[in-house]
């Protein structure tokens, strides 16, 4: 069974409607072409597949798909520090400020479409903070999880270096703590902006429920938006059995060397399963290491 990262129902997080709709017709073929993606079973980033003529479609698809930034919901988010900041959400677990959205919805008027991977961080070392202050404290199996996440953030061949320190302490650029106030699964992030990472991570409380693997597979799925990474299947919300993108729709800049299709190994996935390895997929860290 998919576990739904951030849909409203289950984790207060997504909303879902209508993908752009791909009004192109592809030509009859010849061969008996699946309509399915196939999995990289091995992380190995080859398959037996046939090449298919949806390519083209695929990248079309994917050029005119961006962000729907005049649908943000305006919502308030209490920090662990006390303070009260007023964001605005887009696409279900991004949170912008006024002057970002603004600027975003900008481009969008200008049919200048900015995925969100071009929101790359530039500081080379990046200081993460497990809160553990009160009661949006990590549980001791979330602040396991968060020892591993940053461990496998720092195998990889980037110009990045994570260090990691518990405390009851906002001082960091990027602290995550447990939002006692969403019992959902899941978290939520954001964009980076100015060269740093979006500062905030919230592990929702219904995590609790699952293992550490599953907690170290959502803090690295939302650390991945802290760095800007996008949702692998933001077209077609696969993971999540739905047909598309919800109202705040996912573009993404492709990233060369990894899947135009589905990627089932990936930890970027909308949606996770009951039971994640938690480990960075092969084209996960390929997609780092490129844009890094």
């Amino acid at each position: 069974m998919q576990t739904k990262l951030f849909t409203a129902a289950v984790c207060g997080l997504f909303a879902f409607s209508s993908c752009v709709e791909d009004t192109q017709t592809l030509a009859p073929q010849a061969e008996d072409f699946s309509v399915s993606f196939i999995e990289d079973v091995d992380e190995t980033g080859h398959t037996d597949l046939t090449a298919t003529p949806f390519d083209d479609a695929l990248s079309q698809h994917a050029a005119a798909a961006s962000e729907n930034y005049h649908d943000a919901e305006r919502v308030t988010v209490e920090r662990p520090d006390g303070t009260v900041e007023t964001l605005y959400r887009v696409g279900g677990d991004i949170d912008l400020t006024k002057s970002q959205l603004e600027e975003l919805r900008g481009m969008d008027d200008a049919l200048l479409k900015q995925y969100r991977t071009n929101n790359l961080v530039t500081k080379q070392t990046i200081n993460v903070v497990g809160y553990t202050g009160g009661t949006f404290a990590l549980t001791s199996k979330m602040q396991t999880a968060l020892q591993w996440t940053v461990n496998n953030y720092n195998a990889l061949n980037i110009n990045k270096t994570f260090n990691l320190r518990f405390a009851a302490s906002t001082n960091g650029d990027i602290v995550v703590y447990r939002q006692p106030n969403n019992d959902g699964a899941g978290g939520i992030a954001g964009f980076p902006s100015g060269g740093r990472p979006f500062k905030y991570v919230q592990i929702y409380t219904g995590m609790d429920q699952y293992d550490t693997n599953t907690n170290e597979h959502v803090i690295t799925h939302e650390i991945g938006h802290c760095m800007g990474l996008r949702h692998t299947d933001y077209a077609t919300r696969q993971s999540c059995n739905q047909s598309g993108e919800g109202a705040g729709r996912d573009g993404a800049v492709y990233i060369p060397g990894t899947p135009r299709g589905f990627d089932a190994n990936s930890v970027m996935l909308a949606c996770f399963s009951a039971n994640e390895d938690g480990e960075f997929g092969q084209f996960d860290r390929v997609a780092l290491e490129t844009i890094y």
